[in-house]
């Protein structure tokens, strides 16, 4: 079953608002000749960008995402952003559960279920990353990992919440670091992660999923990974900072 490729950009912490806007614009430019009923674009600005990228994007087939979300609506949170307001800035989508939110601000299975829950009851459409450590790669630990994380962090959702979200496998060791998991080495997580998601909701459910790469994407490196046949896509982080690198990595992702 051929999904429909998903190019999506991470911007993390890069880019004030004039530089965001800037930055779209020339992703716009650099993207009107592409035929977005092939795939799908999506980018994840900083919160306080969030609005002018919206604006920018108004009528157009690029989907906007936060880069991450409390669970509750409001309340006593200091820093934190709502499900509720994701979706007034013009938000469709949300990552969860990224490396970085875990290795840095203790992300937890346990609260990642908690926002993938919030996610769906507040109609946005979580992208749940996933992803082991160098020490756990090294130690044959990378199945046992990614297998704790999909358990627990997808606990008591439905069939149809699990068909209707997004999974992105992200080797820790390759985010920002210019190691890329060769084509092979992520065919095969991609693989079992569709196998497990196969027990989880079963075999049409599974092949419906979308499971992105990420960990050093490049317009140099996105055709390999898109030729193996469980990578359904990029999550982009550094590459996505510049126009034409990141029309490139839509334009070769096809």
């Amino acid at each position: 079953m051929k999904r429909k490729p998903m190019i999506a950009g991470n911007w993390k912490m890069h880019m004030t608002t004039k530089e965001a806007r800037e930055l779209v614009a020339g992703i716009l430019e650099q993207t009107s000749d592409v035929n977005f009923d092939r795939v799908d674009v999506l980018m994840a600005p900083p919160f306080t960008a969030l609005s002018a990228v919206a604006e920018l994007l108004s009528g157009r087939p690029v989907f906007l995402a936060g880069q991450n979300m409390h669970w509750e609506e409001k309340g006593a949170f200091t820093g934190e952003i709502s499900p509720v307001m994701l979706k007034e800035v013009g938000c469709s989508h949300v990552i969860i559960g990224h490396s970085e939110r875990r290795q840095y601000f203790g992300e937890m299975n346990e609260t990642v279920n908690k926002k993938l829950r919030a996610a769906f009851s507040h109609g946005l459409t979580p992208i749940l990353c996933v992803g082991e450590s160098l020490e756990q790669r090294e130690a044959n630990q990378t199945f046992s990992v990614i297998e704790e994380e999909l358990d627990k962090g997808l606990n008591g959702l439905t069939t149809e919440q699990v068909q209707s979200m997004i999974l992105a496998y992200e080797p820790i060791w390759a985010i920002g670091t210019g190691k890329t998991a060769s084509p092979e080495q992520a065919e095969e997580v991609h693989a079992f992660i569709r196998g497990w998601l196969e027990k989880r909701v079963g075999k049409e459910a599974a092949d419906a999923i979308r499971v992105l790469y990420g960990g050093s994407v490049k317009p140099e490196n996105i055709e390999g990974l898109m030729a193996k046949e469980s990578i359904d896509g990029g999550l982009v982080g550094g590459a996505s900072l510049k126009a034409e690198s990141f029309a490139q990595i839509v334009k070769r992702g096809l």
